[in-house]
C-alpha cells in the first residue's frame, strides 16, 4: 500500500526546477526531496545485464543528465522541455512497486511503465499540473520502452499510428535516446539503432510530431477496434443517436454537468439504479450493470440520445459501456470531469451520498482518464 501523496509540491515548483541555459544545471538536491517516490529509487535494484550502473536512482539521474545535454531537448519550447524533463525524472518511478528477484540472480520490473504512469499522474494531479501537460507526460512514461522494440513487432506501422494518439512520437524517441544513453550495458548501440528505426517508422507512417490524421472520427474509432482496418479508409458517418458517457471520480460534478448541458437527455445512472435495487456501492454490482445495460438498450433501439452516468475512471470499465454503444452504431461523446483534489473533496462532502475519502484515494490511484481515440469526441472539464 502506497503512502498518501505529499500535497506541498506545486506545478510552479516543477517548472522552476527545469534546467535552463547557459549552465543547464540539474538541482538534484531539490528534485530528490520533492517526493518519497523518488528517494526510494536509490534502493531499488536493477538487472545488471541491462543496467550495470546499479540502482534505479543512479539510472534516472544518468537519463536526465543525458537528456539535458541533448541539443534537441534544449531547442524545444519551454513547456515541452519541462514536460520531457519531468518525464525523464519520473519515467521509472513504477519500478519499486514491481521489481522482483528471479531465478539465476536476474531482476525484473515487468509492468513498471504502466504503474509509473499511474504514480506520476497522481503526483502531478496533487501538484496542480494542467491536464493536457500531465497526460502528455504520462503518455511518455507509459510507452517509454516502445521505441526499443517497435521494429520487432509484427506490424510496426500500425503500432506507430496507435502510439501517435497516446503520446507524441518525436518526444517519445527523444526520451528513449536519453534512456538508452543513461545506462551501462553491452547492447547500448543496438538499443540506439532500434530507437532510430522507430523514429523512421513514425516518420514514414506520417505521425512523427502529431497524431496520425484519419479521414474522420468514425475512421479513427474503428481503426482502434479493428485489427485489419486500413488507416486511410474513410468511414461512413450516419449515427442513429448520440450518447454522452460521463467519466470522473465521485464528487467530480457529473450530475451537475448533465443537468446543465444535457437537461433534455434521459439518464442511465448507476447510482440511481443502485438506490432502486437497494445495492450498496461495496456490494456485487452485477445486477446493477445488467439493469443499466438493459435501459441503455431501450434507448439505443429507439435511436434516442441519452447520457450514461457512472465513474468510468478505468479503461476496462469504460470499454464495456463503449462496446455496447458501438454495437448499436451510436455516436459516442465522453465528458471527463477533473476538479482539483481539494475541490473534489469539498464537492463530495456536499453530496447527500458522499463517499469516504479513502474510496476516492483508491480510485484516484487506478485513474485512467479517457483518451480521444476511445470515442468520437472527448470533452475534458478541469
Amino acid at each position: 500500500m502506497r503512502k498518501p501523496i505529499k500535497h506541498t509540491v506545486t506545478h510552479e515548483n516543477l517548472l522552476d526546477l527545469v534546467p535552463s541555459g547557459p549552465v543547464w544545471r540539474v538541482d538534484w538536491g531539490e528534485i530528490w526531496s520533492l517526493w518519497p517516490e523518488l528517494a526510494v529509487l536509490d534502493t531499488c535494484p536493477q538487472d545488471p545485464i541491462h543496467h550495470a550502473e546499479g540502482d534505479v536512482g543512479t539510472h534516472t539521474r544518468m537519463v536526465v543528465e543525458s537528456l539535458v545535454s541533448d541539443p534537441d531537448w534544449k531547442g524545444l519550447p519551454d513547456m515541452d522541455r519541462a514536460n520531457l524533463f519531468w518525464a525523464a525524472v519520473l519515467h521509472d518511478v513504477g519500478k519499486p512497486a514491481v521489481t522482483k528477484h528471479e531465478d539465476g540472480g536476474r531482476i525484473s520490473s515487468r509492468g513498471h511503465s504502466r504503474v509509473g504512469a499511474s504514480i506520476a499522474r497522481e503526483l502531478l494531479w496533487y501538484a496542480g499540473s494542467p491536464f493536457a501537460w500531465r497526460e502528455a507526460l504520462c503518455g511518455i512514461i507509459a510507452h517509454h520502452q516502445l521505441p526499443f522494440w517497435l521494429i520487432e513487432r509484427p506490424d510496426p506501422p500500425r503500432m506507430a499510428i496507435e502510439t501517435s494518439w497516446r503520446c507524441r512520437p518525436d518526444h517519445l524517441c527523444l526520451h528513449a535516446k536519453a534512456d538508452a544513453l543513461g545506462r551501462i550495458c553491452q547492447d547500448q548501440r543496438t538499443i540506439l539503432e532500434s530507437v532510430s528505426l522507430a523514429a523512421l517508422t513514425f516518420q514514414e507512417a506520417g505521425c512523427w510530431d502529431h497524431p496520425f490524421t484519419f479521414a474522420n472520427d468514425e475512421s479513427r474509432v474503428a481503426y482502434f477496434e479493428l485489427d485489419d482496418r486500413d488507416p486511410q479508409y474513410a468511414a461512413h458517418e450516419a449515427f442513429p443517436c448520440t450518447v454522452t458517457v460521463m467519466s470522473g471520480l465521485p464528487g467530480a460534478g457529473k450530475d451537475t454537468w448533465i443537468s446543465k448541458h444535457r437537461p433534455e437527455h434521459p439518464v442511465v445512472s448507476l447510482d440511481l439504479i443502485r438506490g432502486e435495487l437497494g445495492v450498496a456501492a461495496t456490494d456485487n454490482q452485477g445486477q446493477v450493470i445488467q439493469a443499466a445495460h438493459e435501459r441503455a438498450r431501450e434507448h439505443l433501439r429507439a435511436g434516442r440520445d441519452f447520457a450514461w452516468n457512472a465513474t468510468n475512471v478505468t479503461r476496462q470499465n469504460r470499454s464495456r459501456v463503449l462496446r455496447l454503444l458501438r454495437d448499436y452504431g451510436a455516436c459516442i461523446e465522453i465528458v471527463y470531469l477533473e476538479p482539483s483534489p481539494g475541490q473534489l473533496r469539498r464537492q463530495n462532502r456536499d453530496r447527500p451520498d458522499a463517499v469516504p475519502d479513502a474510496v476516492i484515494d483508491h480510485l484516484a490511484r487506478k485513474l485512467e482518464p479517457p483518451q480521444v481515440w476511445e470515442a468520437h469526441s472527448l470533452l475534458v472539464v478541469s
